[in-house]
C-alpha cells in the first residue's frame, strides 16, 4: 500500500476513536457539594444569602434553621429598626446563642395574640421578644429556664400630680397594652378586687398606643414592664414615677414536642450568662 494512503488511513482511524470515546466514555463526576449553611437573618424581609463566588461550598456544614417569634416594637428587648431589621437585647442574645449551640436564627415580627398560635401551627419555631412565664401560657407550650426578672414600670406626663400611690389606689385612669401580663396583672389585683373601677381601665394594641393615650390626656397613667416604659418615653415628655413589684420572669417559649431545641436554648443561656458577652448586652440595653 502507498505509504501517504497507508498515513491518511492511521490519522483517520485515530480521529474516529477518539470520536467514538468522548461520545461513550464516562465523565469525571462533579463533587456533590453540601449546601452552604444559611446566614443569621437581622432582616425579616432579607432573601436567602448564597457564598461570596455565588457557589455552592463542599466543605460547609449544613445547619438547623429555625425562626423567631420577636415583637415588633418592644425595646429594649426586641424591635425592629427604621431599616427593617431585629435589633433588641432578646435579638442579639438569641443570635449568640445560636453561634454557640451551631444552628441558624432568622426573626419574624409577630404581634402578642400571634405567639402561642404561630408556635403551635410551626409558623415559628420559638418565641424570644420578652415574654413573661405564665400557668396559662405553660399549659399550652414549654419555656427555657429564666433568663430575665423584671416589674412593672408607671409613667405619667410631666408636671402630672398624680403619684405613684395615686395609681396603685385607683385614683388614675390607666393604660396599657391588651392581652399583656400588664393588662391581666392590673384586672386581678386591681379592677377584681375593687381598688379600680372597670371604666378606668383602657387597653390598646401595641404600649406606643397607650403611650399616646397618657400623651393626650385620655389616661392619666401607663403601666407596663419597666424596661420597655424606659425607652419608649426617652424623649417625650413624660416621667417615670417608679416600678411596681411583680417580678415577671422571662423565658424562651418553644413547642412541648422540642425538647433537643429546649435543651439546646438552655445549655445556649447558661454559656451566654456565663459569658463576658451578658454583661455587655445589660449594660448596653440598660436593663440594669
Amino acid at each position: 500500500m502507498d505509504k501517504k494512503i497507508l498515513s491518511v488511513c492511521i490519522i483517520a482511524l485515530a480521529v474516529l476513536a477518539a470520536v467514538f470515546a468522548g461520545c461513550t466514555g464516562t465523565q469525571q463526576s462533579a463533587a456533590t457539594a453540601t449546601p452552604a449553611p444559611a446566614a443569621n437573618t437581622d432582616n425579616p424581609t432579607a432573601a436567602p444569602t448564597e457564598t461570596q463566588s455565588g457557589a455552592p461550598t463542599e466543605v460547609a456544614v449544613e445547619k438547623n434553621v429555625y425562626i423567631v417569634g420577636i415583637d415588633f416594637e418592644n425595646p429594649p428587648y426586641s424591635y425592629i429598626d427604621s431599616e427593617k431589621t431585629a435589633q433588641g437585647f432578646d435579638v442579639e442574645c438569641a443570635k449568640w446563642i445560636s453561634e454557640d449551640q451551631g444552628f441558624v436564627v432568622k426573626f419574624k415580627p409577630i404581634t402578642l395574640d400571634e405567639i402561642i398560635p404561630q408556635i403551635l401551627d410551626k409558623e415559628i419555631d420559638m418565641y424570644y421578644g420578652g415574654m413573661t412565664i405564665t400557668p396559662d401560657r405553660l399549659n399550652k407550650v414549654s419555656f427555657s429556664d429564666v433568663y430575665w426578672i423584671t416589674n412593672l414600670g408607671v409613667a405619667v406626663n410631666n408636671g402630672s400630680t398624680f403619684t405613684l400611690d395615686d395609681v396603685t389606689t385607683g385614683k388614675a385612669k390607666i393604660a396599657t397594652r391588651r392581652g399583656s401580663t400588664a393588662d391581666s396583672w392590673i384586672k386581678s389585683e386591681y379592677v377584681d378586687t375593687g381598688i379600680l373601677d372597670a371604666g378606668k381601665l383602657a387597653v390598646y394594641d401595641s404600649f406606643p398606643l397607650a403611650l399616646a393615650a397618657l400623651e393626650n390626656g385620655t389616661a392619666d397613667a401607663v403601666i407596663y414592664d419597666a424596661p420597655v416604659v424606659k425607652q419608649l418615653i426617652k424623649g417625650k415628655d413624660i416621667d417615670f414615677l417608679g416600678t411596681i413589684e411583680t417580678e415577671e420572669k422571662y423565658g424562651i417559649a418553644v413547642r412541648n414536642e422540642d425538647i433537643e431545641l429546649l435543651d439546646m436554648l438552655n445549655t445556649g443561656l447558661k454559656n451566654l450568662k456565663a459569658s463576658p458577652k451578658w454583661a455587655e448586652l445589660v449594660k448596653k440595653y440598660e436593663l440594669e
